[in-house]
């Protein structure tokens, strides 16, 4: 089990990370969301000893993750990260980038090792061109690959999707996480896509400004999120009051009926495909809401809250 107690980190005098405490069970993924700049990347450092505690530990089991003070070599062992630099060698070729770390005593265990990877995350076709002629999407799915290798018993990632082209994005992230999970590999991932947080992810830390503001399952921080950033972290979101309460909706969470006292005018409609997204006031505040049709600029429309409304 992974055990991060009370752990507090400055950049010179600034802290970025605040007292912050979690666990992750062997085997489970975690998911760190938050807007740019609230400290993901920074944790993923620490927890692989990149960087110097100012206070706190953390620990894998019994083994206490040190940083450059205590280690000659930052980093653990045990734990692989993969940044958003991806670190690649430009002149060896993908398989040869993948096979890095691999043993040559077995070369053709190692061989299939490498094309089972590569099988992964859909680059058999490159295995022998060199990193330097890869688009950054095809870098980003080599890198996966490599830390892959020899399975570490906790994977950290870093955007790990962020370079790849959304056609591709969902079929990789599938089979990613399904290798992760078979395997038992103990996974954390920070992200600002709400697709690998609710589909892919055990649990959930919000945070905010180096500190945490959330903690919980994908569906339980979704469905009721603490507070209007949370919910912001997911989809658009309307903070309203209505009869004295106030409430945090979803767009889906609105419906347009016939008869209500929550009318709203249009002002912009934008089509998402399989729906419209309608952005319109109420109150002098913003409203959004989905509707299978368009809705013109000006309407007025009668909204009411679906029965699985926020409260």
């Amino acid at each position: 089990m992974l055990k991060v107690n009370d752990i507090l980190f400055s950049y010179s005098n600034e802290r970025i990370i605040y007292s912050t405490s979690f666990s992750l069970e062997k085997g489970k993924c975690l998911a760190l969301i938050g807007e740019s700049g609230c400290g993901k990347s920074t944790i993923l450092k620490l927890l692989y000893g990149l960087y110097d505690l100012d206070e706190g530990k953390i620990f894998w089991g019994d083994n206490e993750v040190l940083g450059p003070k205590f280690n000659l070599v930052p980093g653990m062992d045990f734990i692989k990260y993969l940044a958003q630099d991806f670190d690649l060698m430009p002149f060896i070729t993908v398989g040869e980038n993948v096979g890095k770390y691999l043993s040559n005593i077995y070369k053709d265990k190692k061989q299939q090792r490498i094309d089972e990877l590569l099988e992964i995350v859909e680059m058999v076709a490159f295995k022998n061109v060199k990193a330097k002629y890869l688009s950054g999407g095809q870098m980003q799915r080599v890198a996966l690959a490599r830390v892959l290798a020899l399975e570490p018993e906790l994977l950290l990632l870093d955007e790990p999707f962020s370079h790849i082209d959304n056609f591709r994005k969902n079929s990789l992230r599938r089979r990613l996480f399904a290798y992760i999970k078979s395997k038992e590999i103990t996974t954390i991932v920070a992200t600002h896509d709400s697709t690998d947080v609710l589909s892919f992810t055990d649990n959930v830390l919000v945070m905010k400004e180096g500190k945490v503001v959330d903690f919980g399952t994908p569906e339980s921080i979704y469905k009721f999120p603490k507070q209007k950033y949370v919910a912001s972290l997911f989809d658009d979101v309307n903070e309203l009051n209505i009869d004295g309460r106030l409430q945090l909706l979803y767009p889906h969470q609105l419906k347009i009926v016939t008869h209500s006292s929550f009318k709203v005018q249009v002002v912009q409609c934008f089509y998402r495909g399989n729906h419209y997204l309608i952005e319109a006031t109420f109150k002098e505040q913003l409203v959004y809401f989905e509707s299978e049709i368009a809705i013109k600029v000006r309407e007025e429309v009668c909204l009411a809250i679906k029965a699985d409304g926020l409260i």
